[in-house]
């Protein structure tokens, strides 16, 4: 019995292994909400500036255009406010990073030959495969730099996924705090560089479908698999033969 216990465990362990190191990889074939073969879209706005508090601090946005996201997420990183440039510039209201494709780009074959990984305020890909990166529409995606004061809308970001189909609605907009410096947005999807992203007020989020990756319900079974075989393991009556 022991040994089969002990054979549990590691094969637990190493199907985790494997599963963590796997679990963001895109399914074979993605089932994509019609949407998301759009351009995201803007209309130019007359909205005058607004103030917003968030964490006891003042922060005033300048809304350029309404603007509309569908995106498949590829990368993101959630922000405290209390780190690095962040924690610099008094900026709470910036809740995370999210970096999208769309269109043909999110129906590609060639995704999990990509690697996908967001900086503090900007998202990097690359690829070894030279056919994965001339079939890669450069133009087809986004970092976007999401604000918001509202705790539900902060909440739901917070749940985000590598895979998940999301849309996003609100303004393209400059910010900062009130007696500071402005961060502004990008208006075009054709840039790249510094300043490239899309500084979003976020009016609506929705994540329209979860990806359906079996790698992440393999991990969960090895945890499962590993903490009830731990504690047979521990708990058991322990018997000595002779």
């Amino acid at each position: 019995m022991t040994k089969l216990i002990n054979l549990v465990i590691l094969a637990s362990i190493v199907l985790f292994l494997v599963s963590f190191l796997k679990r963001n990889e895109f399914p074979e074939s993605i089932d994509t909400v019609v949407e998301l073969n759009n351009e995201p879209t803007q209309s130019v706005i007359q909205k005058p500036a607004f103030q917003t508090d968030y964490s006891g601090i003042e922060y005033i946005i300048e809304p350029q255009y309404e603007y509309e996201l569908y995106g498949l997420v590829v990368s993101y990183r959630h922000h405290d406010g209390d780190s690095m440039l962040h924690k610099l510039w008094n900026d709470h209201l910036n809740m995370a990073d999210v970096c999208v494709v769309w269109g043909k780009t999110a129906l590609s074959a060639y995704l999990n030959q990509f690697d996908f990984w967001n900086r503090q305020f900007t998202c990097n890909f690359k690829t070894s495969s030279n056919l994965a990166w001339d079939s890669f529409n450069q133009n087809e995606i986004s970092n976007n730099h999401l604000i918001s004061s509202d705790e539900g809308i902060r909440k739901k970001i917070q749940k985000l996924a590598i895979g998940d189909q999301i849309r996003v609605a609100g303004y393209l907009s400059s910010y900062g705090a009130e007696g500071g410096g402005m961060r502004g947005t990008s208006t075009v999807r054709t840039d790249t560089g510094n300043g490239a992203c899309e500084t979003i007020f976020v009016k609506e989020f929705d994540i329209l479908k979860r990806t359906k990756n079996a790698w992440r319900t393999m991990m969960s079974i090895s945890v499962l698999s590993l903490v009830l075989s731990l504690l047979i393991y521990f708990v058991a009556p322990f018997r000595a033969y002779n």
